[in-house]
Parts: structure tokens; sequence; C-alpha cells
């Protein structure tokens, strides 16, 4: 979080200990587990299409980093800290999560304030190339915010089709 007034979060070394979906995270960072919601992409749901595909993607890429840098932004409606999460990279910039997320198709660009110019082009090639859950195209696919709305006979029927 923000210390006092005019200075800027602080990014801080951890380790995710647990991926509970494509952009939610336990991460243990200073001697404490944090539930950490990515700032900036929005992952399908867990039970939408491509939502275990995505987390299991997550998964493995944050296998290969034993370390991820944290900056904390504040807290959700449901109590997640809301972070910025890089992984470092020996002898180059960190990536961000986020970015590499919208990059690879496993999430939407989402950020309300558009605070991070070429998400947009990250998720329009991503749409191209028909990474992830773009596999089956653009036309017909639903934000998790969306599918959240559905009720179950229709997340069934639209669940059918295109597969990971």
């Amino acid at each position: 979080m923000a210390g006092s007034a005019g200075t800027a979060p602080q990014e801080v070394p951890g380790r995710v200990v647990r991926v509970v979906d494509g952009d939610t995270y336990d991460l243990l960072a200073g001697g404490v587990t944090w539930r950490v919601r990515l700032l900036g992409v929005d992952a399908p749901e867990p039970d939408q299409p491509f939502g275990p595909q995505a987390a299991d993607s997550v998964t493995q890429l944050l296998a290969a980093h034993r370390t991820v840098l944290l900056t904390r932004r504040g807290t959700d409606l449901y109590g997640r800290t809301l972070a910025v999460v890089r992984l470092p990279v020996a002898g180059r910039p960190a990536h961000a999560l986020d970015s590499l997320l919208v990059a690879r198709g496993w999430a939407w660009a989402w950020d309300p304030k558009h605070r991070v110019a070429g998400r947009a082009a990250q998720q329009a090639a991503a749409v191209a190339a028909r990474r992830g859950l773009w596999k089956c195209g653009a036309v017909g696919v639903l934000t998790p915010r969306q599918w959240r709305q559905l009720n179950y006979r229709n997340k069934r029927r639209y669940g059918a089709g295109c597969t990971w």
C-alpha cells in the first residue's frame, strides 16, 4: 500500500504459494500471505470456458519463478489486495505479469482507468493470433463479468464447443 502522502508504493519480493485463478493468487511477502488480485487484467472464471486452462498456464509460468515482485495498490470489495506483480529476469527488466497474461491470451486487458498503454494492442495481437481464450476467435467470447450474469442453464449451453 502507499506509505505516507506523496510516497510511491513499495515493490517487495515475494513468492506465489497458490494460484486461485488466472488473476488471483496467494502470495507470501514479508512473512505475510496476501490474497492478491492482479491489476490490469481479467482472467476467465474457474467455471468459465478456458478458466482452468488459464489458471494452469499461470501456475506453470509462476513455477519457473521462485521470486516475484509485488507492489500493493489497495484492496477490492472482497478484501483482496490489488497489486502489480512483476517477474524478475536475470540481466533484464522484470516482466509485468498482467502484460504476459494478455499477450499469451490468458486474460482480457481490463483497466477502467486505462493506465497502461499498449495492453489493448497486446490483446488485439492475441486475438489475431488466436492464442489462449481467443483460440476460436473473438465472436461470442464472454468476459468474466458477462459470464457471472448467466444462469446455470445458459452457462452449460455456452460452455460447449471450442476447447483449449
